[in-house]
């Protein structure tokens, strides 16, 4: 499933060198250099991450879902996009779904040789009974990781939707995907750490993939999240500033509306009745 021949981007050598020999003031001014090539190359890929979203909105509101795979620090983006969900809009936790190569022990330890099994992130998925309306997005920064692309040729087999996310074009995802997005960010301030560019690049590109979505299946009213899950007094105190705003009421009254119809939205609904 991958070219030794193709170049990858991610594994070629820093621009910089004898990284211990720098000052700690040069090691993040340098670091933030870097960084700041990250947006640019984010935008270059927004057509296809607008392509991915028009079908994932068509989907969605036939029943379909949105399933994320990686291993390591791509992995736990997904998982950790998915995760914001429920709180941040609302929906219920089966609509987006995140796995990681190695289950939920490897959001926190590394688990060996668990992203060089290319029949297993099928099985991980299987669990949720995957469907043709659903939608796969492997997230890969080489864009050559078995596990991601066993998830991926699975998938198209039985119908699904495939997107992938890498900062290698070219790359054997980007080859096999519906839908490919690749975000060139060059090389690494550390030589191979694609935890830093590739993973901050990739963090954009989901919080873009799925908040565009929630905003138009409804799940934001103006610029308000008004389902978020109201789970905590900072979030209570949130909702009623959006009331105060939104309804040009005093706090005491946002408080007790907020509190009768336990969400945002329906304080917002039953008010204007």
């Amino acid at each position: 499933m991958t070219d030794k021949s193709h170049v990858l981007i991610t594994e070629t050598s820093s621009a910089y060198h004898h990284l211990e020999q720098m000052g700690i003031f040069d090691l993040l001014i340098n670091m933030n250099k870097e960084d700041q090539r990250v947006p640019k190359a984010v935008k270059e890929a927004i057509p296809a991450i607008a392509g991915l979203v028009e079908q994932l909105v068509a989907r969605f509101q036939q029943g379909g879902r949105l399933f994320y795979i990686g291993a390591g620090t791509s992995g736990r983006l997904g998982v950790l996009d998915a995760s914001e969900i429920p709180p941040t809009f609302g929906m219920d936790p089966g609509h987006v779904i995140g796995l990681i190569a190695g289950g939920d022990k490897a959001l926190r330890t590394a688990v060996e040789k668990a992203e060089d099994d290319t029949e297993q992130a099928w099985k991980d998925l299987a669990a949720y009974n995957p469907a043709p309306a659903d939608t796969l997005v492997g997230i890969a920064a080489s864009g050559t990781t078995k596990y991601v692309l066993g998830g991926i040729v699975h998938a198209k087999k039985h119908g699904l939707l495939t997107a992938g996310i890498t900062n290698n074009p070219g790359s054997p995802l980007a080859q096999i995907v519906d839908l490919p997005i690749e975000i060139n960010v060059g090389p690494e301030f550390v030589t191979g750490s694609t935890r830093m560019k590739s993973g901050t690049s990739q963090k954009l590109v989901l919080n873009m993939i799925s908040t565009s979505l929630m905003i138009k299946l409804g799940r934001v009213k103006g610029n308000k999240m008004v389902d978020m899950q109201l789970n905590n007094r900072k979030l209570v105190n949130r909702g009623v500033r959006f009331l105060m705003e939104e309804l040009a009421v005093d706090a005491e009254e946002a408080a007790t509306l907020l509190a009768k119809y336990g969400s945002v939205r329906e304080a917002l609904v039953n008010y204007l009745k």
